[in-house]
């Protein structure tokens, strides 16, 4: 396997990280316990976690904590050798302080995951979501204090723009803050509207980590048109987290399997190493149901796609427009 390092941290990670959303269900805890180990034994050494997660019992407000409790179990014994990452702010409950950035909110629930994680420290530790209602500055004070603390090594952020990105950026610079290292964003074939922030994180040593690489499942070759979808997909047992499924998504998903197919690469692994091949790509975050979901990505971390099929997938799949530069093109 091909380790790569993680923006400007040092930490060497693998190039697919074990996500944990559906850890609890549909992926009871002995199975996911299993589904850890089976992952590090394949050399995957970067897990991916969050206060909030649940699986599929998950709704808004709802307590969380499911998730990093079962990774703790799994990598008891063996905590030194991963680089574990998880989440903070998004709602774990009802109230005014059980979500956001504050530093009230922030410095609680780090202590709340490190004792479900059953570790002193996290590796990585995430901003879930930007949080309008706090200035970055507060933010940021907590974080520099959890690292400070020893509570955290580095800390990065999810689902924030290259503007956003480069704030955080000014502001540690200024005030001698450690400096944001990761950006975990929604990336896919189907999904490219942070597609021209990717040469914003190359510049700046910002690893991204993207999610749902294979947009739920869409991407895997798994639901065909005119046909029901299989029991044990996503979109039966929890629709609501899939896209509607038309004859323009159709369209693009058979466009993409035509692809894959000239080259003979099964359709999830074409997704994932055409994801694998963007800028500033340095681990795409995969959840998985069984250990055999796992072993496709890490096959798929080791292809190359062919480079016409770069520019024919742009006009299946099209990045977002950019205004033409009239003086480089």
């Amino acid at each position: 396997m091909k380790y790569r390092v993680l923006g400007s941290s040092g930490l060497i990670v693998s190039p697919i990280c074990l996500g944990t959303m559906t850890f609890g269900e549909p992926v009871p805890e002995a199975d996911a316990i299993k589904l850890v180990h089976g992952a590090m034994g394949m050399g995957i050494n970067f897990i991916d976690t969050a206060n909030v997660y649940e699986g599929y019992r998950r709704f808004l407000g709802s307590p969380g904590g499911t998730a990093e409790t079962i990774v703790g179990k799994a990598l008891k014994g063996r905590r030194d050798q991963v680089v574990l990452a998880t989440k903070v702010g998004a709602p774990v409950g009802p109230g005014p302080q059980d979500r956001g950035l504050s530093a009230s909110h922030i410095l609680r629930e780090i202590d709340r995951s490190l004792q479900r994680l059953q570790t002193d420290y996290v590796d990585l530790y995430i901003i879930h979501w930007p949080d309008k209602h706090v200035p970055l500055e507060t933010t940021m004070a907590a974080l520099d204090q959890i690292v400070r603390q020893g509570k955290a090594r580095y800390f990065g952020v999810s689902n924030h723009t290259a503007a956003q990105l480069c704030e955080i950026l000014w502001l540690a610079e200024r005030n001698g803050w450690p400096p944001v290292v990761s950006s975990q964003i929604p990336f896919s074939l189907l999904r490219r509207e942070f597609h021209h922030d990717l040469s914003f994180c190359k510049r700046h040593a910002i690893g991204v980590t993207p999610y749902q690489p294979l947009q739920g499942g869409l991407l895997t070759g798994k639901y065909q048109r005119g046909q029901v979808p299989p029991r044990d997909s996503r979109a039966a047992e929890k629709p609501e987290w899939v896209w509607e499924m038309d004859d323009a998504l159709f369209d693009r998903l058979e466009g993409i399997e035509a692809l894959a197919a000239e080259v003979e690469i099964p359709p999830a692994q074409y997704a994932l190493a055409w994801a694998m091949s963007q800028p500033a790509m340095t681990s795409l975050v995969v959840g998985a149901k069984q250990l055999q979901q796992v072993q496709d990505a890490v096959a798929a971390s080791e292809r190359t796609l062919p480079a016409d099929h770069m520019a024919r997938l742009d006009q299946v799949c099209p990045p977002p427009w950019q205004q033409p530069d009239p003086v480089r093109g």
